[in-house]
């Protein structure tokens, strides 16, 4: 315990430190119902439940460390307590200095923004593989170190398990970690104590505002992460976003810039586009790559740049890169016996379904119908719902709005609220069905030879979240049913 006490005096919150300095300590554990002999035990408050309500049973269970804001009344001898300003935010600090500061044993670049974070950090991961590093990956998808792949629970999960991540990433001799890091992360300090060699910032649109509150909150969000750099590592902003210089104007980080309109340090033309993929002319060399779409566009040319920055070989980085195929769950194409065109994507924000819409669009003759399935998740940001509704209404021929993990909701009244952004002149367009593989099931129906049909919300996700409750469901494992049966 001295020497976790020490290494993390980077911390200025410790206020005092009650009892013994060198207890032992095997493990950190946020949830009182893990806490077990030689425990390290961080009494968060949280917005429901403040644990340090379970001082004295995690004490009864073995905990030998309590880091708490508030000391209790008892305060067992054989018991250190450490005061700190804020505990939530300690606990980076803490885990990250428990795990020998694994973070600073390889390269560790972050990728934020509102969309595009999975397919870049992803895409970086199987660059760097494939060009003979060891590689992690922290994603929304996945977390992948070498050859080992473990399940998502968060986009940036918590401080201890990410330090534990990035621990093996450390025995296992890993070169580089991309992560993915969330405003979320960022402001309940999850990625305190990580020392990030390089920072991604792709776009920022409408989302969160349920736990941000405002849209500049949100901004303020991304814009730490930047803030904390330091002097030796890179900020990389996307110049297209109007809100990507506002990222970098306290970093300390060198500075850098991509755009597809806009000069910048790294630039890149849409030659060609398709459902079968994108010719991009970049830094003068013309390159076929087999992702759909200006979004991907720009998430090929974050990739380049962070791959130049670090110095890899221009002409390898674009052999590579041009090798890769999509994401799970981004932009996925499936065609049907018939020759129905269906796409599944994660698209749950307004800019990203637009994004997805206005590629489509792009890329179809007036020929097709496109076909829109789309909901919106419960207990989450309400205010995009209409904004949802309008985009798909305006941008497709037909829509079916349906469930989209209602939680404990009503999927019948966010419905409501998505129908409510609907403009007069395309609600004989639109169509409600609850149950979502009724929703699917229709869409194919009612779908022609050729048509497109657009499944967007979950992408990736195996379940469906109903009042707490996660059943298995995967809209293309759906979809590819539904299409055998034409």
């Amino acid at each position: 315990m001295s020497r976790l006490l020490k290494d993390i005096a980077v911390y200025k919150g410790i206020i005092a430190v009650h009892g013994a300095d060198d207890v032992m300590v095997q493990a950190l554990e946020l949830d009182s119902r893990a806490v077990t002999t030689d425990t390290a035990f961080f009494a968060v408050k949280g917005t429901t439940v403040d644990a340090h309500n379970f001082i004295p049973e995690v004490i009864t269970k073995g905990a030998t460390v309590i880091v708490c804001s508030t000391l209790p009344v008892e305060r067992p001898e054989h018991v250190t307590f450490v005061l700190v300003d804020d505990v939530q935010q300690s606990v980076g600090y803490f885990a990250s200095a428990f795990y020998h500061y694994p973070s600073s044993r390889f390269k560790l670049i972050g990728v934020t923004g509102t969309n595009g974070k999975t397919t870049t950090t992803t895409m970086l991961f199987n660059l760097f593989t494939s060009l003979g590093n060891t590689c992690g990956l922290v994603s929304t998808v996945d977390y992948r170190i070498a050859g080992k792949t473990y399940t998502s629970s968060h986009t940036t999960p918590n401080p201890i398990r990410l330090n534990q991540l990035m621990a093996e990433m450390m025995e296992a001799d890993c070169s580089y970690c991309f992560m993915e890091v969330s405003s979320h992360a960022v402001v309940q300090g999850r990625i305190n104590g990580l020392e990030f060699d390089g920072a991604v910032f792709t776009n920022i649109t409408h989302d969160h505002l349920d736990y941000h509150g405002t849209f500049d909150n949100y901004i303020k969000a991304k814009k730490l992460f930047f803030d904390q750099l330091p002097m030796e590592a890179f900020a990389l902003v996307n110049k297209d976003d109007r809100n990507g210089t506002v990222m970098t104007q306290n970093t300390k980080a060198s500075r850098y810039t991509y755009a597809l309109k806009s000069p910048a340090d790294f630039h890149c033309k849409i030659l060609e586009s398709d459902f079968e993929g994108l010719l991009l002319k970049m830094d003068n060399d013309e390159v076929w790559f087999n992702l759909v779409g200006q979004f991907n566009a720009y998430n090929l040319l974050a990739v380049y740049s962070v791959a130049f920055i670090l110095e890899v070989d221009r002409q390898d980085i674009l052999m590579h890169l041009s090798k890769q195929e999509g994401v799970n769950g981004r932009f996925e194409v499936y065609r049907s016996p018939n020759g129905v065109i269906g796409i599944v994507d994660y698209a749950h924000t307004p800019d990203a379904l637009e994004n997805v819409l206005s590629t489509i669009n792009h890329i179809r003759t007036s020929n097709e119908k496109l076909i829109t399935v789309v909901g919106c998740g419960g207990n989450r940001d309400k205010d995009k719902r209409p904004v949802m509704g309008k985009v798909a209404s305006s941008m497709s021929d037909r829509v079916i709005l349906t469930s989209d993990n209602p939680r404990n909701e009503d999927p019948k009244q966010i419905i409501s609220e998505m129908l409510a952004g609907i403009e007069v002149v395309h609600q004989k367009k639109v169509i409600s069905i609850t149950d979502r593989e009724e929703a699917i099931r229709a869409a194919v129906m009612m779908s022609e030879p050729k048509d497109i049909i657009l499944i967007a919300g979950k992408g990736h996700e195996t379940y469906q979240d109903v009042m707490g409750v996660k059943h298995p469901f995967d809209d293309r494992i759906i979809l590819n049913q539904i299409f055998k049966t034409l």
